[in-house]
């Protein structure tokens, strides 16, 4: 009995080790700033809704205003932050899908973006094998 329970506790702490740890996800919202004047809201005051644990910077510049959300440890997609309510100067609260012109799940599209590049060196390389074979005597 004290095999089994210590075989028990062992195969516990076994499987705490490889127990896959959630990452940090990056998203990308996009704004209008005509959409944000007509609503009389501005990006500081979009981001100082989000908790202080999230590490967030934003840009502005000639194109759309653009917010990048880092948030720790989560399993969030695109769709789950767009529901977060943000408060407006009138008292009403809207989804931040509706305020935003896009959001963007980073940390997914740079996984998608390695997978084609690591396909497109691949061919690239094949490329250059072939070349160098036909021009061999």
């Amino acid at each position: 009995m004290k095999s089994i329970g210590i075989l028990v506790i062992s195969l516990f702490l076994t499987l705490s080790v490889f127990a896959k740890e959630t990452e940090s996800k990056t998203f990308l919202v996009l704004f209008k700033s005509k959409e944000l004047k007509s609503l009389n809201t501005s990006m500081k005051e979009i981001q100082s809704q989000f908790s202080p644990a999230f590490k967030i910077r934003s840009y502005a510049g000639n194109s759309e205003l653009a917010m990048i959300i880092d948030i720790p440890n989560c399993d969030f997609d695109a769709c789950y932050l767009g529901q977060f309510l943000v408060s407006l100067d009138k008292g009403e609260d809207i989804k931040l899908q509706e305020i935003a012109f896009r959001l963007i799940d980073m940390t997914a599209n740079k996984k998608s973006l390695d997978t084609y590049l690591s396909v497109f060196e691949e061919n690239q390389k094949k490329d250059k094998s072939d070349k160098r074979n036909t021009t061999a005597p």
